[in-house]
């Protein structure tokens, strides 16, 4: 018979809060990717949500390292309640994951290799690849360096639309603007295939929530969404094994 006690120690751990808007996104395709029948086929996960950790592109252009106390004391958190694999639905938190991985005692998801993977098998080696991204995401390379290591191109939005087409648009998602949103971050993702994108990446997790059913003449990218598929990936190899081995009576 299937022993819950077995899997209660093997949670996904959310650290999240980045915003919240972001991270229930991020468990809703979860969810949806996960091919469960019931309820008990689904992840279980602990979400530490806390929207007060400092904001982290304001803490990385100014060389603040404000934000890093609250993400290791919810790392720290995630582990003792059980975490197996910690994910980030936050794009710019990433800035910190080296610093993360090295404290941490399980594995921390990297969503800009996840999602180099699905730019790959979208686009091939050597296509242009725009990124949509806070300023800081763009600086500290967080996606240059894993789609150039893969051979790909990244095209950046012009100084001006960066500033008032994707920033605006990231802020007016936090403030719950999804409409007003949506304009802004279709201009600049339509600006990026302008400037021969191939594919687009909506390189920060308000992006998708604004541009859902959005349709582009480029692949569009969904990290969010990559990263919640790698996470329904490592449970699947987990857990499905043992499931199996209950059905079969073993």
């Amino acid at each position: 018979m299937f022993d819950p006690s077995r899997q209660a120690g093997e949670k996904l751990g959310i650290l999240g809060g980045m915003g919240p808007l972001a991270t229930v996104d991020f468990l809703r395709k979860i969810i949806e990717r996960t091919p469960g029948q019931v309820d008990q086929d689904h992840i279980p996960v602990m979400v530490h949500s806390v929207p007060q950790i400092p904001d982290r592109s304001t803490a990385f252009l100014n060389a603040s390292d404000a934000p890093w106390s609250y993400l290791l004391s919810g790392l720290y958190t995630l582990q003792s309640a059980g975490a197996r694999l910690i994910a980030i639905p936050c794009n710019t938190a990433h800035v910190w994951h080296a610093r993360l991985s090295a404290k941490a005692d399980v594995e921390v998801a990297h969503i800009g290799r996840v999602t180099t993977t699905a730019v790959l098998a979208a686009t091939g080696m050597g296509a242009r690849v725009g990124v949509l991204a806070t300023d800081a995401t763009l600086r500290a390379r967080i996606y240059h360096n894993e789609l150039e290591w893969a051979g790909m191109t990244v095209v950046e939005p012009q100084p001006e639309m960066q500033e008032t087409d994707v920033m605006t648009g990231i802020r007016l998602v936090k403030a719950g603007q999804i409409a007003a949103a949506r304009d802004r971050l279709t201009a600049a993702a339509r600006g990026l295939i302008a400037q021969g994108a191939d594919a687009v990446v909506m390189a920060c997790t308000e992006i998708p929530i604004a541009l859902e059913g959005v349709c582009f003449d480029a692949a569009a990218i969904d990290p969010t969404a990559e990263l919640a598929q790698s996470c329904v990936d490592w449970w699947a190899n987990r857990y499905a094994p043992v499931r199996q081995r209950e059905c079969e009576g073993v």
